[in-house]
């Protein structure tokens, strides 16, 4: 059943201005032989919301269109206001909400997380707008217009996922770009172009295709800065790079567990970031996997712990990976000899007060046994 009423969507209204005619404006239209008598007319389609709820809408067509007036068919895109004194975290209701909203839009610097909006760069404040006004009926304009193409799509998907898996209803979207749309997956698409509705549901995502290569520990240093604890490294990790479409995304490390800590040979999880443009495509749960997979195949037992909760939460429910007997609990300890190793490296990347929230942080702390085929 089509969620509009199709005898409405093909009513089309004149929208019309006048404007003063001048010296300039003569001259121009004399110049370029355009017939112009003041007034300006533009012919839109009679837009009326769909009869039925959903979740995601889009509205694409160039510059000009009428995507905005279309909007105001369903609502008024939200003013955000940000205080320069407080962190954008800050600006939620609650942690859970912060944690949960920002992570959504592909978010997933934590060191950034606590940052004032003002020192954030183009594509770091286009994503805390949208987590601002992640809420049943908003209107978004100008979906992905700042930002380059690899974090359009990023945050497209990460927030087509994180809509339908709250159900949040009527989030309509505007954007002059036509690659966000097998990766927003909207319920429907308004082309201003062809003046038509199409469904979309049935859209799969285009697929991301890693090549993982092992790297010098030497290329930690164009990922550093984004790791949410430290930038200091164990210079005889082993250390992979992920590339999508030629384009460094992602890194890893592991190191060595202390012989007679584990029968057998062990290793654990070291480093991982995914850089920020590149975060809410899912590329770091699959690194993760990679490294677990990559060390069982070698016979080498291979443990991870991170504090980060959507990865936790991942390997919460994977049945790649196993609890071991400290998941969930205090690692403070732990977190105290990192932190002393980093402050005599000069590799801190948090401040005194960022690291002892981390400190008194939940960790996650798991075995990856792969999945039985």
């Amino acid at each position: 059943m089509s969620l509009f009423n199709d005898k409405e969507l093909n009513q089309e209204k004149v929208l019309s201005s006048t404007v003063k005619q001048d010296e300039i404006t003569k001259e121009i239209s004399n110049s370029f032989d355009f017939e112009f008598d003041g007034k300006v007319t533009f012919t839109m389609p009679r837009f009326k919301r769909p009869e039925n709820d959903f979740n995601v809408g889009l509205v694409v067509g160039p510059s000009g269109s009428g995507k905005s007036n279309i909007l105001k068919e369903f609502n008024e895109e939200e003013n955000i206001q940000w205080d320069s004194n407080k962190a954008v975290c800050s600006h939620f209701e609650t942690h859970d909400e912060a944690v949960d909203k920002l992570s959504a839009v592909g978010f997933n610097s934590i060191p950034s997380w606590l940052k004032p909006y003002h020192v954030l760069s183009t594509g770091e404040k286009f994503r805390v707008d949208l987590a601002k006004r992640l809420k049943d009926n908003a209107v978004i304009d100008e979906f992905t217009s700042v930002v380059d193409r690899n974090v359009a799509k990023s945050c497209a998907n990460a927030l087509g996922k994180y809509i339908k898996k709250q159900n949040l209803k009527n989030i309509v979207f505007a954007s002059c770009h036509y690659d966000i749309i097998d990766w927003l997956r909207p319920d429907w698409v308004f082309d201003t172009t062809s003046n038509k509705v199409v469904g979309r549901r049935w859209e799969r995502r285009p697929k991301i295709v890693l090549e993982i290569f092992p790297c010098s520990v030497e290329i930690w240093s164009l990922f550093r800065e984004h790791h949410y604890l430290t930038g200091d490294i164990n210079r005889g990790a082993r250390c992979w790079l992920a590339v999508w479409e030629g384009n460094p995304v992602g890194f890893s490390s592991s190191i060595p567990l202390p012989t007679g800590t584990i029968e057998g040979k062990c290793y654990r999880g070291h480093r991982l970031v995914i850089l920020p443009d590149f975060q809410g495509l899912g590329i770091g749960v699959r690194l993760s996997d990679f490294m677990g997979e990559m060390h069982i195949k070698q016979d080498i037992k291979y443990f991870s712990k991170t504090a980060h909760p959507r990865l936790g939460e991942y390997r919460e429910q994977s049945k790649a990976w196993k609890p071991t007997s400290s998941n969930k609990k205090d690692h403070s300890k732990a977190y105290l000899k990192d932190i002393r190793r980093a402050r005599a490296g000069g590799n801190l990347i948090q401040t005194e007060e960022g690291l002892l929230r981390h400190m008194n942080r939940i960790c996650y702390s798991h075995q990856y046994i792969g999945v039985s085929k």
